[in-house]
Formats: C-alpha cells, sequence, structure tokens
C-alpha cells in the first residue's frame, strides 16, 4: 500500500505492473460506497484480470474508505472532491490519461470526470450505475441513518441493513460512510449526461435494483455501449465473470 496527499486527505492506492505483454494503457479504479480498493477489485479478481490483460492497475481508497483518511463532517466529501483524489493520483504516478473504471458512488464520481475532465479519460466505464443513481439518488438519507444507527439490529428497513451489513464487514468507520453519504450530493443532469464524448460502457446486473435504469442511461450518453449481466444484483455484478469480459472485450476494441 502506498500513500499520498491529495487536498488534505492521505489517500491509500496501489499501482500495479502489467503482467502480461503491457499495452502501455493504464486502468484507473474506483470503489463504492463502504467499499474499498480491495473488496471491490482485489477479492473480485478484477486487478488479477486488468494485470494479465497487459494494464497497469491503479486503485485507489477513497477518502472516507479503506486506508484513506477518515472525515466526520460532510463538508469533506464531494463527488468533485473524490473525483479530484483520482485526478492527484494519476498526476501523482504521472499519468496523463487512463481508462477509468468505476462501480456504484465509484460510477458516480466517475460520471463526473468524464463530464468535466473528458481530455483526462481514454475511456469511461460506468458500472452498477443508472439514471436513479446518477440524477436524483433519494435512498442517501436512508442509507445514512444506517450508518448512524447504533447496531445493525436496531434496523428493521431491508435496503439499511444490507447497507450496514457490509459497512460492518468491511470493518468501515461508519460515522465517516455517514458523512460520506450526507456530502457528496451531487447530481449530474440529463443534459450533462448528454453532453459526454468520452467513451462510455454502462454496464449492470440484470437484477440490480438500485441501477435498475441503466439501459435509459446508456441510451442518453452518445454512443456509450451496453453491458448487461444476466441474473445478477448490485452486490453480485461486479465479480462477475460476463462483466470482467465484457470490460476486456470493449477495452481490446476501443480505438
Amino acid at each position: 500500500m502506498q500513500f499520498f496527499q491529495s487536498h488534505g486527505a492521505r489517500i491509500a492506492f496501489i499501482d500495479l505492473p502489467a503482467t502480461g505483454l503491457d499495452r502501455g494503457e493504464p486502468m484507473v479504479l474506483v470503489h463504492g460506497f463502504a467499499s474499498n480498493h480491495a473488496v471491490n477489485w482485489g477479492n473480485t479478481l478484477w486487478t488479477q484480470a486488468l494485470a494479465r490483460d497487459g494494464r497497469r492497475v491503479v486503485a485507489l481508497d477513497n477518502r472516507g474508505h479503506g486506508e484513506s483518511q477518515k472525515f466526520h463532517d460532510p463538508k469533506a466529501y464531494s463527488l468533485i472532491d473524490m473525483g479530484r483524489d483520482v485526478l492527484d493520483l494519476m498526476d501523482h504516478l504521472g499519468i496523463p490519461h487512463a481508462d477509468v473504471m468505476g462501480y456504484s458512488m465509484g460510477a458516480r464520481i466517475t460520471s463526473f470526470l468524464a463530464a468535466n475532465h473528458p481530455g483526462r479519460l481514454r475511456s469511461a466505464i460506468f458500472g452498477g450505475l443508472g439514471m436513479r443513481l446518477l440524477m436524483s439518488d433519494p435512498n442517501y438519507l436512508a442509507i445514512a441513518a444506517a450508518m448512524d444507527a447504533p447496531s445493525l439490529d436496531a434496523l428493521t428497513d431491508p435496503m439499511q441493513r444490507t447497507f450496514r451489513a457490509f459497512a460492518e464487514q468491511t470493518k468501515s468507520d461508519l460515522a465517516a460512510l455517514s458523512a460520506c453519504m450526507r456530502g457528496t450530493r451531487e447530481l449530474l443532469t440529463q443534459d450533462q449526461a448528454a453532453a459526454i464524448r468520452v467513451p462510455v460502457l454502462v454496464a449492470a446486473g440484470t437484477k440490480d435494483l438500485l441501477a435498475r435504469d441503466y439501459r435509459e442511461l446508456a441510451q442518453l450518453i452518445p454512443g456509450a455501449e451496453l453491458l448487461e449481466i444476466p441474473g445478477r444484483d448490485h452486490n453480485l455484478a461486479v465479480g462477475d465473470k460476463v462483466y470482467k469480459q465484457g470490460v476486456l472485450d470493449y477495452l481490446r476494441r476501443r480505438p
């Protein structure tokens, strides 16, 4: 694990060399809420698959997550700031542009990078993301409340219990997660999404209730490709072999 400073936050990251024939095309990975680089991308064998395909793999722990610095003030979090952490990491490593893949909250971060910093992205892959998560995200207060609850047993709502159980499983700082959820409230408008000109792949499980309107998102972004992961929900899609193969195929045929 390595560390660097990004706008007042100590950010943890890994930087893995290609194990196959080096394509000279780095891949930056941005994990989801309550996860970290190891859970989202290591345990699911993404880092290994990408490195074997000849790609340098860079993955960070978002601020408030994993081994990166934790803040308990919502003002320390925004999708813009977390996207800036990604760009700062690329600058720190001397990477002028890269393919960037985010999952769930990480895909929201990546969408803002695609909209606001297109010159830094060779392509953008939005995993587990649909129109509702990108443009409204109505569940955020309930998710933050789940992090604030005294225990998992105190929660009865299935969605809240799922998020709290996952946060405990990843040994996350619950107060930091609550602050992160309350702080990352920027929304991308339909006009902003429709103006994205970076090559985009939208990938989601066909049983993903959180990203269930992923097809509409793919239709909105000009030239975006769609990858459906059969029979998978939000949590199980990320490690599915269909997702991995679809992304590798997309990267290989992308100019």
